[in-house]
């Protein structure tokens, strides 16, 4: 039986450059777990919506999904209210598909903060030092 797809899900915007490290988490996870089905989706100005990973998993014929937010903040309307009533939303529209809600968000976890500190630091000393920030392209 294979491995329960990964979705993670995203704010979303309509500009791309805001979607470009949502779209490399992605990638990379699709490097790391090469044996699971990774998507991303988004909750509004961009695609695919949940609804259609969902119906793509289906269609794939996976039966099983964790969803991740991909939010810093474990706090706000997104997180505690919006999310949980739309994988409610789209798992009753697939019932064939068990959706599993990962509760909270990346950016509350200590390896992402402890990631997010080291950067702060290298682009406090990219700008120290008159250089363009590391990864930022």
């Amino acid at each position: 039986m294979p491995r329960p797809a990964l979705v993670l899900i995203a704010h979303g915007s309509p500009d791309p450059d805001w979607r470009a490290p949502i779209e490399r988490l992605g990638a990379r996870l699709r490097e790391l777990a090469p044996q699971r089905t990774v998507e991303v989706a988004y909750l509004d100005f961009a695609a695919p919506t949940l609804a259609e990973v969902a119906q793509r998993l289906v269609a794939a014929g996976l039966r099983e999904a964790v969803v991740v937010p991909a939010f810093l903040s474990p706090g706000g309307r997104h997180i505690k209210q919006d999310i949980p009533a739309l994988v409610l939303e789209v798992g009753a529209q697939h019932p064939a598909l068990t959706l599993r809600l990962v509760r909270g968000a990346l950016g509350a976890d200590a390896g992402v903060i402890d990631a997010l500190a080291a950067a702060t630091l290298r682009f406090a000393a990219a700008a120290e030092d008159g250089t363009a920030a590391p990864d930022v392209e």
